[in-house]
């Protein structure tokens, strides 16, 4: 019976890295490469918002082509608190990319980002554009996110800005009573499986590794997590015309969590760039992840 990509992804595929940010924060960062011998290009992935490694199946084959640095967010995955709790905004999600890539020697690359990633990376190429030589949007647009959530329903962005953050704050206020619940809840592939009946997200390949991603997620305390969220929903839209790199946006037709049509206007709005719309939900990349990742290896290959 061949090895399952979960089991392969945590016996050899990564290794993580204690990372010192500028004000002082505890990083724990992570790469799919522990041994250098990948032969392709490196790319610094700026993750979804308390997301880690198993949610990117595709990244953790040993033939992907691609090394991967990353990082897990401020109190999630092993990384500290900040010693700050107001030390949780984009612009510190950016100076902790910018630490990790130092960490890792990285002078400039090219970057991914997924859901609220995208605005870190967005950010990071309009505050450092020397470091970035181009940018790789999977399910993400580029700042106000919480006005673009709930998409397929066609709301007014104001709208779906209002019952976003709302139902965010309530989450917040309510974690308490929530987190036990959530940090007990059994996660296997029959739980994904049924999420995956839900809408929210739809079937994977491989329901072990994304039992994997979930239950990582889970580990986070859910009122901290919302606490991470709603400074992020802060985050205004970036001023595209200041974005000189190559882009591709990936979206999801179904994603309720950053709108397609709202990727779509980025991706016209942006000299360089291409827009690819597939049928998946916000985690297009672990729906998909062959398709997801021939879309990033041509982009590598545009950007040269």
């Amino acid at each position: 019976m061949p090895t399952s990509p979960a089991r392969a992804a945590t016996a050899a595929s990564l290794v993580y890295h204690d990372v010192l940010s500028d004000d002082g924060t505890v990083l724990r960062a992570w790469t799919n490469d522990p041994d250098g011998l990948i032969d392709g290009p490196t790319v610094v992935l700026c993750n979804g918002l308390g997301t880690g490694p198993f949610a990117w199946p595709a990244l953790l084959r040993p033939d992907c082509g691609v090394r991967v640095v990353s990082w897990n967010h401020r109190g999630t995955g092993g990384s500290d608190r900040p010693a700050d709790p107001s030390h949780i905004e984009i612009e510190h999600f950016v100076e902790d990319g910018l630490s990790v890539m130092d960490h890792f020697g990285i002078d400039n690359a090219v970057l991914m980002g997924w859901s609220m990633g995208v605005n870190t990376m967005f950010e990071m190429a309009v505050r450092n554009p020397e470091r970035v030589r181009g940018l790789f949007a999977v399910a993400g647009v580029p700042g106000d996110t919480f006005a673009t959530m709930l998409g397929p329903l066609r709301l007014p962005h104001p709208v779906a800005r209002a019952i976003a953050v709302n139902i965010t704050r309530g989450l917040r206020y309510g974690g308490w009573a929530l987190t036990p619940i959530a940090s007990r809840l059994p996660i296997g592939p029959r739980a994904i499986d049924l999420l995956s009946r839900t809408g929210f997200m739809f079937r994977v390949p491989d329901p072990d590794l994304a039992a994997l991603a979930v239950s990582e997620f889970l580990t986070t305390p859910i009122g901290w997590y919302m606490q991470l969220a709603l400074s992020t929903s802060r985050h205004a839209r970036v001023p595209l015309s200041r974005v000189t790199v190559p882009c591709a946006f990936v979206a999801g037709t179904y994603d309720i969590l950053a709108g397609a049509r709202d990727m779509a206007t980025a991706a016209h709005r942006v000299r360089d760039a291409s827009y690819s719309e597939l049928r998946g939900t916000h985690f297009i990349q672990m729906e998909q992840p062959a398709v997801v990742h021939q879309l990033l290896v041509e982009f590598l290959a545009r950007v040269g």
